[in-house]
């Protein structure tokens, strides 16, 4: 069963160029490291919340916007060996951030329901 990479983050407005530019170097290695799909989705309808939301779970500042993408691996073997090829990856290590990483939330999820399945 696939296996999913879910992440939140927020990106300073201004950087938006910028970190659509390291989302296709970041495609170009997850499909080389067995990622079937990868999708990257610029904040446009994203509310604060009274008590929890988007915004509030990355601490959107106000000229920021929150990013919400996911990877999907064939399963989480390949998504474990494809975290490890990640690490590894020199590369991967010098590329700059356009944003505060440290705000970036993620994780893994196994799918429990899918509308084509």
């Amino acid at each position: 069963m696939a296996y999913v990479d879910g992440f939140l983050v927020p990106v300073p407005a201004e950087n938006k160029k910028a970190y659509v530019d390291l989302c296709a170097h970041a495609a170009k290695k997850f499909r080389e490291w067995g990622a079937l799909d990868y999708v990257e989705c610029w904040g446009d309808d994203v509310p604060d919340g009274k008590v929890t939301s988007f915004p509030m779970a990355v601490k959107r500042e106000e000229n920021e916007v929150v990013v919400f993408s996911w990877v999907i691996w064939p399963d989480k073997a390949a998504r474990d060996a494809a975290w490890q090829k990640m690490i590894d990856d020199p590369e991967m290590g010098e590329m700059k951030m356009p944003f505060d990483g440290k705000r970036m939330i993620f994780g893994g999820f196994v799918p429990v329901f899918e509308l084509d399945a």
